[in-house]
């Protein structure tokens, strides 16, 4: 994986300055920072930064301002959040590009670290827009991009940047790139991908990747209805796209080419109410009732897919397998998820997890911790795992 280059490829960097692309897009409320996870992972990156010399200009978007100045949009209160977490002062410059800009740039003192106004202030951020990375390389000597989460996105700030100034990757983003290839790229045999939620259509691109790259699909939530639907299996009142019967029939088809081993559930658990603790039986999948709905893998299933695992040494987790939200239905998602941590923390599994559902899942099974890695990028996470180039790191490769 050593395509792009890191923090490790710069050397003294006293009297430089350093743009470094961030996701400060934290939860705001009454003007403070609720959530500081997101400042919390970009900080080693700052930390190494200013080891070595440098100045810190922090880029970010924050919200959606549509290329407009928004106020309640600013990233003014951020500044003294990311100082809480540096233990430092942070400064605040109004703008990310201009003459103004340029100003209160130079006037910072050197190895300090600087917050810039959200990037999307200007319409030329999100339209990748090269003039608009040509005014903010004017700040700035080296790029450095820490921000996977943005990295599906081709902006002027993630993109357009890494091409105007010399581009090197973040810890947080060295640390995604790296989990991602073991996942997937290059990944140790035999791999498992286990892929639910509550619709075929938003993961189409996923799992037809997938089936050509791991050795086990695991298939749950709302989504192994539709499979099972399309094998002919009554499915009563669960929630399953119907007209999605052909497009599952022919990812199944090309599993069974690329020699993937597809595992749909074989007993579930049924309820006639979708609510907590309804009333509920677990039944095999040919006995669901026309009144009933599947919200969730049953037992003996789970167990046959914690015995999958265990032959695997690889996993990469998108999505839960039930209705995780609301008890009993969560049981599934919790169980696999314990196994998959416990054979992480043996050593005999790599385990890549990512998506908002899967973090909330993965955080209610209380084994976030013992995963090898999770990733806290939504859309870029989904993106790779569909199989596409992600725009922001393509323009971090040499």
């Amino acid at each position: 994986m050593a395509s792009f280059r890191t923090i490790d490829d710069l050397g003294d960097l006293t009297g430089k300055k350093v743009l470094l692309r961030s996701d400060l897009n934290v939860p705001v409320q009454d003007g403070r920072v609720s959530d500081k996870t997101r400042l919390t992972a970009t900080a080693p990156t700052i930390k190494d930064l200013l080891a070595k010399g440098a100045t810190v200009l922090v880029l970010s978007h924050f919200d959606r301002p549509k290329g407009k100045r928004v106020p309640e949009m600013s990233l003014k209160p951020i500044a003294p959040a990311l100082g809480e977490v540096l233990g430092m002062d942070v400064a605040f410059v109004d703008d990310c590009v201009g003459a103004e800009a340029e100003a209160a740039v130079a006037a910072l003192p050197a190895g300090s670290v600087a917050v810039l106004e959200n990037t999307r202030f200007h319409a030329g951020e999100e339209k990748n827009d090269a003039e608009l990375a040509q005014g903010m390389a004017r700040l700035g000597d080296i790029f450095v991009n820490d921000a996977f989460s943005a990295a599906h996105r081709a902006h002027a700030s993630t993109e357009a940047l890494a091409r105007v100034l010399p581009a090197y990757a973040g810890r947080s983003m060295e640390k995604e790139l790296t989990a991602l290839e073991n996942g997937l790229g290059n990944p140790e045999r035999p791999v498992a991908a286990v892929v639910g939620g509550a619709k075929v259509s938003s993961k189409l691109d996923v799992l037809t990747n997938l089936v050509g790259k791991v050795d086990h699909l695991i298939i749950g939530g709302g989504m192994a209805n539709t499979f099972l639907a399309a094998r002919g299996v009554s499915v009563g009142k669960s929630l399953c796209e119907h007209d999605l019967a052909e497009t599952a029939l022919s990812i199944l088809a090309k599993a069974d080419e690329a020699g993937c081993t597809v595992h749909l559930p074989y007993d579930v658990v049924v309820a006639k109410e979708f609510k907590a603790n309804a009333e509920n039986r677990v039944v095999n999948v040919h006995e669901v009732g026309e009144d009933e709905m599947i919200l969730d893998v049953g037992p003996a299933a789970v167990e046959a897919l914690g015995d999958v695992l265990k032959v695997c040494k690889t996993v990469v987790w998108n999505g839960p397998l039930g209705a995780f939200e609301i008890a009993p239905f969560d049981r599934a998602t919790v169980a696999l998820a314990k196994t998959a941590a416990a054979l992480t923390q043996g050593g005999s599994l790599t385990s890549v997890a990512g998506g908002g559902d899967t973090v909330a899942a993965l955080n209610h099974a209380g084994v976030s911790q013992d995963f090898t890695f999770i990733s806290t990028a939504g859309g870029a996470f989904l993106e790779w795992m569909e199989g596409k180039a992600l725009p922001g790191v393509e323009a971090l490769k040499n």
